[in-house]
């Protein structure tokens, strides 16, 4: 392994040895590239940077105590990016060919792999943009898919512990038919100002309320939202929420605990009998909410000031899950790296 610090690591970019990348040209796929150079050759017309064909996944895969080095449901991330791709009309990038760049990326990068129980990983960052130079609002006709990899360490500073969070309602970050259940950066480039806003009031993060009503929850700044009360795991249904590979699993391993499952609207007004709560999503797996302030109205909803026990234990099963020390049972991880 390198000599990196990794217990030090931040949620950042450090540069790996290599990335690899496929062009889509005449209608095809063309060959896997194997690249050590971090920078792109773009036309300054590219349509991604004019009309936001762009689109990324977000996988990592994890040093495990056993010696091998796993990846965690990286077909759900292509199917995902699929979804996108149909969305903002890119082509899709073909499941086998997808996971066989994962699992290349992370094979050519493996001494960035970090050690177990250092608190940090190898995040991948698969992305997809049309690189057709034009002025005209149209799709491209050429793309490129490239995968990075990075170490990283926790989202949050303080890893696996509760955060306040801060409800917002003069910015949305998706509308209901729009691109909110597309993982593309455009939605991100709507929440800057407000996730900004957050943290200059000492937020770990800003909270959306639905952009039709400002009636039902959304999402949790970029992840999912899930409450828990009478052993029930809730989280929202909604056109303009990105459908996390997290909480899906989530969903799973709760039904497997013993706990009934429920998704659908979740009106503001209820926050108030959830007896947890939290956000989900790849990079911070589970971030508990401490409060949540609106600041509009006064009110607070409180959650508790350290992690509950069933966000507790959804945590620490997923967790085992993708290091190995769980059982698989629904096959989740794949090896890589023996």
């Amino acid at each position: 392994m390198k000599d990196i610090d990794w217990k030090s690591l931040t949620f950042g970019y450090l540069r790996t040895d290599y990335n690899v990348r496929c062009y889509y040209r005449d209608g095809k796929w063309g060959e896997v590239e194997v690249c050590s150079d971090e920078y792109l050759k773009l036309h300054m017309a590219a349509t991604c940077l004019h009309y936001g064909q762009e689109a990324f996944e977000g996988l990592k895969a994890y040093r495990c105590p056993d010696g091998k080095v796993r990846i965690f449901r990286a077909e759900e991330n292509a199917a995902r990016l699929q979804s996108t791709a149909r969305g903002i009309v890119m082509p899709e990038v073909p499941t086998e060919l997808f996971v066989d760049m994962v699992k290349k990326v992370v094979r050519l990068n493996q001494e960035y792999i970090p050690p177990y129980e250092s608190g940090a990983t190898l995040y991948l960052r698969p992305l997809l943009f049309g690189i057709t130079a034009g002025v005209g609002v149209r799709p491209a006709t050429e793309y490129c898919f490239l995968i990075f990899a990075t170490p990283v360490g926790p989202y949050f500073k303080g890893g696996f512990s509760s955060n306040p969070y801060v409800i917002v309602r003069d910015v949305d970050r998706a509308a209901p038919l729009g691109t909110g259940m597309f993982k593309v950066g455009g939605n991100y480039a709507a929440s800057l100002r407000a996730n900004k806003m957050a943290h200059e009031k000492g937020y770990a993060s800003e909270f959306y309320l639905d952009a039709k009503e400002k009636k039902y929850v959304d999402e949790c700044g970029a992840a999912n939202f899930f409450g828990i009360k009478n052993n029930t795991y809730v989280t929202p249904k909604s056109t303009s929420i990105l459908p996390s590979i997290t909480n899906k699993s989530l969903m799973q391993i709760a039904e497997d605990l013993g706990m009934k499952v429920e998704r659908r609207p979740i009106a503001e007004d209820e926050l108030d009998s959830f007896e947890e709560a939290g956000a989900c999503g790849t990079a911070a797996v589970i971030s508990p909410i401490s409060h949540l302030d609106d600041l509009e109205t006064g009110k607070v909803y409180h959650f508790g000031d350290k992690p509950g026990p069933w966000s507790t234990k959804l945590y620490e099963t997923l967790r085992g899950i993708q290091y190995g020390t769980i059982e698989d049972k629904h096959g989740w991880t794949t090896v890589v790296i023996e």
